[in-house]
């Protein structure tokens, strides 16, 4: 039986995997209560994701076509050009994202790049946008460098369960990612954290990756929730396709465990019907990445997008924004 929706969050692996099992409509109650003690329920945080540099990694993540151990498409690209970044950024936020997100194909950012990158950082910031960034394993001085010159979040995805990831990834350990999610923290900056859905996982391995999130110290501000994008030439490119009621599950648990924290509909977002996406929305999914392509996977583009949001009456985050200030000057 779910406990009531103001119940303190004392998360046990058995209550988490209690919520994934619950009748849907009990659980989807509880999750979209939730998300309206926390958030505006007709709100949605629209985030860019720009890929700064690509391909070339040395890391062999079974999903990511970017490795140099996989035989996919993607070609190498260095570091773009400064304009390049700012002029993205530009765009993004014109077009109505409050948050500009960089990633970088790097095991770890190399010292050579990292100049660069803090110039990325310093000019995004200074257009008024909120800054991601996703650049790999981090030590402690290149976490202080990165929120100095203005970096807001950092993300570094978990992925899985502890017990599954050797499945996955095996040039990295799950320990070395929890060790960049402490440097963040002490440095100041605000954690970007969640999961891939569809790699091959149990319902077991998907109820430990949100409680290990939940039990972050503090959870996680932003959790984007992936659904896998098999990418011919990667090790998961014929993973069967999740089914569509156990991803909403995991959004609607992500939301019950980490009620102040933005949950992104993420990767796989594109091949989504408009009704899953919907219900992913009430489930208490309130940020998506905005723009027609995310590193080097497709995205939902910006007509899809608005159409939608016309449908279920959602306003971006920044609209609202807009809309309060104007209302303030008027009054």
């Amino acid at each position: 039986m779910l406990n009531p929706p103001n119940s303190p969050p004392a998360w046990t692996l058995a209550e988490v995997q209690e919520l994934l099992a619950a009748p849907m409509n009990d659980l989807l109650y509880r999750a979209h209560s939730v998300h309206r003690e926390h958030f505006n329920p007709n709100e949605i945080q629209l985030s860019t994701l720009l890929s700064v540099k690509t391909g070339g990694c040395p890391e062999d993540c079974h999903y990511c076509p970017q490795s140099l151990r996989h035989a996919s498409d993607v070609a190498s690209e260095p570091l773009l050009p400064l304009n390049e970044v700012v002029a993205r950024a530009q765009q993004a936020k014109a077009a109505g994202a409050t948050r500009f997100c960089m990633g970088a194909a790097y095991r770890g950012p190399k010292e050579r790049d990292l100049a660069r990158i803090l110039e990325y950082i310093a000019a995004v910031k200074a257009l008024g946008l909120e800054t991601c960034a996703t650049l790999g394993l981090l030590d402690e001085d290149q976490a202080r460098r990165l929120a100095e010159a203005g970096l807001d979040y950092y993300n570094h995805n978990l992925d899985t369960s502890e017990a599954y990831y050797p499945e996955i990834i095996t040039t990295r350990r799950y320990a070395d990612r929890l060790k960049t999610l402490e440097h963040v923290r002490e440095a100041g900056m605000r954690v970007c954290c969640g999961g891939i859905v569809g790699l091959g996982e149990t319902v077991q391995d998907r109820a430990e990756l949100l409680l290990e999130l939940s039990r972050l110290n503090p959870p996680p501000e932003s959790v984007p929730i992936n659904e896998l994008v098999p990418v011919p030439g990667t090790p998961l490119a014929h993973a069967p396709k999740t089914d569509p009621i156990d991803f909403v599950r995991v959004i609607a648990v992500a939301r019950i465990l980490m009620p102040h924290a933005h949950v992104r509909l993420s990767a796989g977002r594109s091949t989504m019907s408009r009704e899953l996406q919907a219900l992913c929305f009430f489930a208490g999914a309130n940020s998506i990445f905005y723009g027609e392509k995310l590193l080097t996977t497709p995205n939902n583009d910006a007509d899809q997008d608005h159409a939608l949001f016309a449908a279920l009456g959602l306003r971006p985050e920044a609209q609202l924004r807009t809309e309060s200030r104007t209302s303030v000057h008027a009054g």
